[in-house]
């Protein structure tokens, strides 16, 4: 029978552990929580959709996980195929998406398939990797130049045409902020390599926006925000009952 990982390691848990995990969680969680939100903006859905997506699914993995050092975090790679079926199908058809992307896993674990990626040709793998990496930097073009246009054409020759017709639009703030972060997450690595460039990027670029009044997007200005999601019409009566009094 299979036994989470998480209740294994709590048997011989100490504070030093406690301390490394808490610390490794803290930048994680900082690193992970944002990307999650430029994930949900660049997948076509609202920021928050992100956020919430990134902390259930991480608390899931960590209780259900089967190794004691995994680490649950957004994808790159599936926002070009999230992007594609919230365009076409709309966050309906995203959600059955899942559902049976959910089942097809199960299936094919209790079939026990996983054996079966040995027989994937290394190229396949590479190739694959390749033509994401080069979707997903595509896709940031309008946000990393500061484009003043419409929607992102989920095709990858749309988005080159439309970039083209609106490169007269470029902001010289939004590139400067995206030059800026960039050059801090390649030069980072020879100041401290246990702290993340990409949070440092992160603090010093928000901070600088802030403090010098840049006139930049932001995640706030860029998405109207929507209400968290509720409970499930079954589970309202337990939590009205068994909830907080306060």
């Amino acid at each position: 029978m299979f036994v989470p990982k998480l209740v294994t390691t709590l048997k011989d848990y100490n504070r030093q552990q406690f301390a490394n995990d808490l610390t490794a969680g803290v930048i994680v969680g900082i690193v992970a929580l944002p990307l999650a939100i430029a994930f949900a903006i660049a997948s076509g859905v609202s920021p928050e959709r992100g956020l919430i997506t990134a902390i259930v699914a991480g608390f899931l993995i960590s209780a259900l996980g089967g190794s004691r050092v995994q680490i649950g975090g957004p994808t790159g790679a599936f926002v070009i195929i999230i992007y594609g079926i919230v365009q076409k199908y709309g966050l309906e058809g995203l959600t059955a998406a899942t559902l049976l992307a959910g089942v097809m896993l199960l299936a094919m674990g209790l079939a026990r398939l996983g054996s079966v990626i040995k027989f994937v040709p290394s190229p396949l793998v590479t190739g694959f990797t390749s033509g994401i990496a080069v979707i997903i930097f595509s896709s940031q073009v309008k946000d990393f130049l500061g484009l003043s246009m419409g929607a992102v054409p989920a095709n990858f020759f749309e988005k080159v045409a439309a970039y083209g017709r609106n490169i007269g639009t470029v902001s010289t703030s939004a590139l400067g902020v995206a030059l800026l972060s960039l050059l801090i997450i390649m030069l980072w690595p020879r100041v401290n390599r246990r702290i993340p460039g990409a949070f440092i990027a992160l603090i010093a670029t928000t901070a600088l926006v802030q403090m010098a009044g840049i006139d930049v997007e932001t995640v706030g200005s860029s998405s109207e925000p929507s209400a968290p999601p509720s409970l499930p019409r079954c589970c309202r009566g337990w939590a009205s009952r068994n909830g907080p009094r306060w």
